[in-house]
């Protein structure tokens, strides 16, 4: 710890930087990083001053102020001003403390380029590449039960038309942001603090009018699991937990927001999730305490680039302060310019008069830690299984290596993590139809020619429709494009086609041996062969 105060006290003029390594130093020695700046940690005296708390909320956390104060009959009450630490916004909120600070966590997502790098990589490849619509199985079915051609004509159109207004409808749910540039929040704050949140608002009459995004670091979960708490500034709001109608314990808003909770699943929680940086808490303080120390060696170095030494001469206050700025002013900004230095005489006694100028650190000056910092770097992606191809060039690694990493990353990470986000965002979509569900895009490995030649071949052999291959690509069905091809029809097709060509080969040679029309004539019958 001495070494972490002596940091802190290089760096004082920084009051965020001094926070932030002893923040990271407690998360790495205690498991969880300094409770600061939780605005859930306020003294029930603040708690009670609070905007958007009801006069019966209020009154709540005065009673439980007094019971520290007063007699078991409540007939005397102390008359002491208290600091109310004995009761804090987690008391009178009902709310669970997280494990580890959101808030902490937060800033640590700012100061560690490889943690910022990968959680950038993972988002844009779970939630970033957008999403389409797609039917459901039980629409499918009953779609491939339409035989009438015109019949199965106009419900298709239905079908696109009912897709793009659903599209329509979920970009018209926030006024300033896109549903995925929604969904990027919220996947940063589950990949950077364990735990992201979706605002759900309703409209009178129930239905969703709004979707946007909460800062995870201000929200905490109720103790009964009936909703969500968030602080910001000097006022608490209430959200209850999506598809709820529970009524509001502190406020006086009798239609509050609903929340959808993003977790990222860890043992030691039951209530938050936990995200990957926790396990290379290490490898982030390391970090940051080596960048510390190179830039502490570039700001208060006192080692001097070049020794003077001047024997057999005296020179004087003038001329040694001369010399020493001409060294220190003189030459900067110069490169390879001729230097002259006019030296004394030598002196009565015959001794010669010596200049010499020593280069001290003249070598390359690189940073310290290199190999620390790479194997902190490596520790850090490798909590969050990410490649480094994907946040840096990797060093001696082959396209090769870069793409069977680039496969075990979308198989082993991202499409995992997408399975669970479409899960929750089809609440939402379920409540306005049955007919379409949400589908995140999904990273490609293939070029466009190589991901046509694969769409050719599955719809040849029935397992995909024409129709099924335009959706995917963002386009609207054709006639006849919801009809799968008859394996069985289509080797039928191909047998004849085959013994067609056959027949026609047979004919081919047949009339190739036949004699040449303009030849003899064969002799009559009976006369047998004719002799010259």
């Amino acid at each position: 710890m001495d070494e972490v105060k002596r940091i802190a006290r290089a760096v004082d003029d920084d009051d965020v930087t001094t926070h932030i390594i002893e923040n990271v130093y407690h998360l790495e020695h205690t498991g969880s990083t300094r409770d600061v700046s939780d605005p859930f940690s306020q003294t029930g005296d603040t708690v009670k001053a609070m905007r958007g708390t009801t006069s019966n909320f209020k009154r709540k956390v005065s009673n439980e102020l007094k019971k520290y104060n007063r007699s078991s009959d409540h007939a005397v009450e102390s008359k002491q001003i208290t600091d109310g630490q004995v009761y804090s916004g987690y008391d009178a909120f009902g709310v669970v403390t997280p494990p580890h600070s959101l808030e902490g966590l937060a800033v640590i997502y700012d100061i560690s380029s490889p943690h910022h790098a990968a959680v950038d990589a993972k988002v844009a490849n779970i939630v970033g590449l957008g999403y389409k619509l797609v039917e459901t199985t039980k629409t499918k079915r009953a779609i491939e039960e339409v035989e009438d051609e015109d019949k199965l004509k106009k419900v298709r159109r239905k079908f696109d038309i009912a897709r793009d207004d659903l599209n329509e409808y979920l970009e018209s749910l926030n006024e300033e942001e896109t549903f995925t540039e929604v969904l990027i929040k919220v996947w940063t704050d589950y990949e950077t603090l364990g735990n992201g949140y979706l605002e759900v608002g309703r409209n009178k009459d129930g239905t969703i009018g709004y979707v946007g995004h909460i800062p995870g670091q201000t929200i905490r979960i109720r103790r009964d699991r009936d909703g969500f708490v968030q602080i910001s500034a000097d006022k608490a709001q209430f959200f209850r937990n999506f598809g709820d109608d529970i009524p509001n314990p502190i406020g006086g808003d009798p239609n509050p927001n609903e929340l959808l909770h993003f977790k990222r699943y860890s043992p030691t929680s039951t209530y938050y999730g936990v995200p990957d940086i926790v396990s290379a808490q290490q490898a982030v303080a390391g970090n940051e305490f080596s960048s510390r120390f190179n830039i502490e060696y570039f700001e208060n170095k006192a080692v001097p680039r070049h020794l003077i030494t001047l024997k057999g001469a005296n020179l004087g206050s003038s001329a040694q302060a001369d010399l020493l700025t001409f060294f220190e002013t003189g030459l900067k900004g110069q490169n390879h310019r001729s230097l002259f230095i006019p030296l004394p005489a030598d002196d009565s006694n015959g001794n010669k008069v010596e200049f010499k100028i020593e280069a001290i650190e003249a070598g390359t000056q690189d940073a310290s830690f290199n190999n620390y910092r790479k194997s902190n770097q490596a520790e850090i992606l490798m909590s969050h299984r990410v490649p480094i191809s994907k946040v840096n060039t990797a060093e001696g690694a082959s396209l090769a290596i870069a793409r069977d990493a680039d496969k075990t990353f979308k198989e082993q990470v991202c499409q995992p993590q997408q399975r669970i986000a479409e899960k929750k965002l089809n609440r939402i979509t379920k409540e306005i139809t049955d007919a379409f569900e949400l589908k995140l895009n999904e990273m490609t490995l293939t070029d466009a020619n190589t991901q046509s030649q694969i769409d050719e071949r599955m719809v040849k052999v029935g397992v995909w429709t024409p129709n099924e291959v335009r959706i995917r690509d963002g386009m609207t069905g054709i006639e006849g494009g919801d009809e799968r091809t008859d394996l069985n029809a289509a080797n039928k097709l191909k047998a004849q086609a085959n013994e067609a060509n056959a027949n026609r080969e047979r004919d081919a040679v047949r009339s190739a041996a036949s004699t040449d029309n303009a030849g003899e004539a064969r002799n009559p019958k009976g006369e047998g062969r004719t002799t010259p």
